[in-house]
């Protein structure tokens, strides 16, 4: 049977925004339901960005499947990465659902930044682990259709987010 665990999706996009507005846009978790076509919403269960702070995300899946999950930052490096863990079930930061990574480098025009967006399945149990152990005759096409689908939302959540307009007044650690 194909593993879950380790497989990655990476996109990148160039946005018309210095990094410092781009790192607002990815740590307003409240938003990302405007933009993403999968993550219905989110909010910050924490006061601070920083690595340790949480936050609680909504998710909704083709055929009415929705779940929630809590996050915790594991990296808040301002402007520059800011990456996540999902927790599975057991709540154990130790073996994630997925990991989530966004990563700032300047653009190639000056006021332009390239926007590195990675999801890393993790070793925790999950809604894709759980359906390719139900069905291991087909868990490779399960694994790549679910990474297919990633990228794509995630290619939308990128491109909408860097036509949307930063808001400023997220606190973070520092």
């Amino acid at each position: 049977m194909a593993e879950a665990a380790g497989a990655r999706v990476e996109v990148e996009i160039v946005a018309d925004w210095e990094p410092e507005a781009i790192w607002d846009l990815i740590t307003d978790v409240a938003r990302i339901g405007e933009w993403s076509p999968e993550c219905a919403g989110a909010r910050w269960l924490d006061e601070t960005i920083a690595a340790g702070s949480r936050f609680e995300g909504r998710n909704e899946f083709p055929g009415g499947f929705s779940s929630t999950v809590t996050c915790v930052v594991t990296r808040a490096q301002w402007p520059e990465a800011f990456e996540w863990i999902v927790l599975d079930p057991s709540g154990s930061p130790l073996s994630p659902g997925s990991i989530w990574r966004y990563e700032l480098t300047p653009g190639p025009l000056r006021g332009q930044t390239r926007i590195l967006h990675r999801f890393e399945h993790g070793p925790g149990d999950t809604g894709l682990l759980r359906a390719m152990r139900a069905d291991p005759v087909h868990a490779e096409q399960i694994l790549h259709e679910r990474l297919v689908t990633l990228r794509a939302n995630m290619t939308a959540t990128l491109r909408a987010m860097a036509a949307s307009k930063p808001a400023t007044g997220l606190r973070r650690a520092g």
